[in-house]
């Protein structure tokens, strides 16, 4: 097969949660647990670092990455879902996998994984565990795809864990309480595997210091042992300067990644980053600050608070749910512009209710449609808005809802994409 041909099989005789929702979620391990087998089991030959959470948990496994990599590790990269290209999803040092290894590895395998009948995602977790074992990366850091204790991604063994954060997300699997979401992604808590947990939260604390006593992981919550003493932007970088208590030292740090919410995600990154020293990884400050300027260059991370164009000031981002709209919110508002412009799309499997609810009534909207059968149809979304006052137009694509808004915007003004992560991928393309 070629590529093109290969990616066709791979997104239409699978059962792929991007396009379909739940109805490729498979709530158990086998199949990925036969994947690895047939393989050769090559997630045991792989140093890891495992990384699960509501919001957050892509740009911190793009640092740690980034990190890693100016530390001069062979460093891998798992991440999910895609932007443009399905490629993304694997990376050695910022490179994505060939288009040669991609057919290759579909060829090689394909009769044996249609006996097993895997999903979308179980496949490119095989991929991707095959690659890098063949490859000899010194670690990977595998980004967790929805949960953690039944996600494909729980069958390594992981030199150390890190989450992110619980909010309101797949709450049709994953549980409709803060709790019971936090007790999926403290499935990935290994035992004795250092774990690092970014935020604290009242909610859910019990549950994860439960999780970590039954296995003997230590744990660590990061906000605990940092704290933030300022934070600012210069030269199109976010600036942090964070107080590490228990040396009494503070550094500042210059982040790439100027979405606020990095703060809380950086917090988070470095308790890891110093849980991997003590396990014997050579990293150096300079390494780590370095690394943090550039995380884009070096990863290649797309659609976190990323600008598109300046006039007008375009920005993307792919916050998609409660805890996320609060914080695109809270980083518009850090701008002065003339009118505001939001094209907004989203998934049909979301609470809706909270997003709408929580965007700015001043705005003027473009509804529209990402391309994948998931996306909510921009007329219910239209009349759903309507209810909460706000007010704009709708249309069939991202494409056109951008173009509209680019015609509609004078030079001082903002037009923000967001609401899916798929409605940021149909812009980018």
């Amino acid at each position: 097969m070629t590529y093109p041909q290969t990616l066709d099989y791979l997104f239409s005789r699978l059962p792929m949660f991007q396009r379909v929702g739940a109805a490729a979620y498979k709530a158990n391990l086998d199949n990925t647990i036969s994947i690895c087998k047939a393989l050769g089991n090559p997630e045991k030959k792989i140093k890891c670092v495992h990384v699960a959470g509501t919001n957050g948990k892509g740009s911190s496994s793009h640092m740690l990455a980034a990190i890693l990599q100016q530390a001069g590790y062979k460093t891998g990269l798992y991440t999910s879902p895609h932007l443009i290209d399905f490629r993304e999803r694997i990376k050695i040092n910022g490179k994505q996998i060939p288009k040669t290894e991609v057919v290759k590895f579909v060829e090689n395998y394909k009769t044996i994984f249609e006996d097993i009948e895997p999903s979308f995602f179980e496949w490119t977790v095989g991929l991707a565990f095959h690659y890098f074992a063949e490859q000899e990366v010194d670690v990977a850091i595998i980004e967790v795809g929805l949960g953690g204790r039944l996600d494909s991604t729980n069958v390594i063994k992981p030199q150390c864990c890190l989450i992110t954060n619980i909010g309101f997300d797949h709450v049709n699997l994953l549980g409709n309480t803060l709790p019971l979401i936090a007790a999926e992604k403290a499935g990935i808590i290994k035992e004795k595997v250092p774990v690092v947990v970014s935020q604290t939260q009242l909610e859910v604390l019990s549950v994860f210091n439960t999780k970590a006593q039954s296995v003997k992981a230590p744990i660590t919550f990061a906000d605990k042992q940092y704290k933030v003493l300022s934070h600012n932007f210069q030269d199109g970088l976010l600036c942090i300067e964070l107080l590490e208590k228990t040396a009494n030292k503070a550094q500042l740090y210059k982040l790439d990644l100027t979405g606020t919410y990095q703060i809380k995600n950086l917090q988070g990154v470095l308790a890891c980053i110093s849980s991997l020293k003590h396990k014997g990884f050579l990293i150096e400050d300079e390494n780590i600050l370095y690394a943090l300027q550039h995380v884009k260059k070096l990863t290649g991370l797309m659609g976190r608070w990323q600008i598109i164009s300046e006039k007008p000031l375009i920005i993307a981002d792919t916050g998609h749910n409660e805890d996320g709209i609060k914080e695109v919110v809270k980083n518009i508002e850090r701008y002065s512009y003339k009118k505001l412009h939001m094209i907004i799309g989203v998934v049909n499997d979301k609470d809706v209710t909270s997003i709408l609810k929580l965007l700015p009534k001043n705005a003027i909207y473009y509804f529209c449609k990402a391309n994948i059968p998931r996306a909510l149809p921009e007329k219910e979304l239209f009349e759903l808005a309507k209810q909460h006052d706000l007010k704009g137009k709708k249309f069939i694509s991202v494409s056109m809802a951008l173009s509209e808004a680019k015609k509609q915007a004078k030079s001082d003004d903002l037009i923000f994409i967001g609401g899916s992560t798929f409605t940021v991928a149909d812009a980018l393309q």
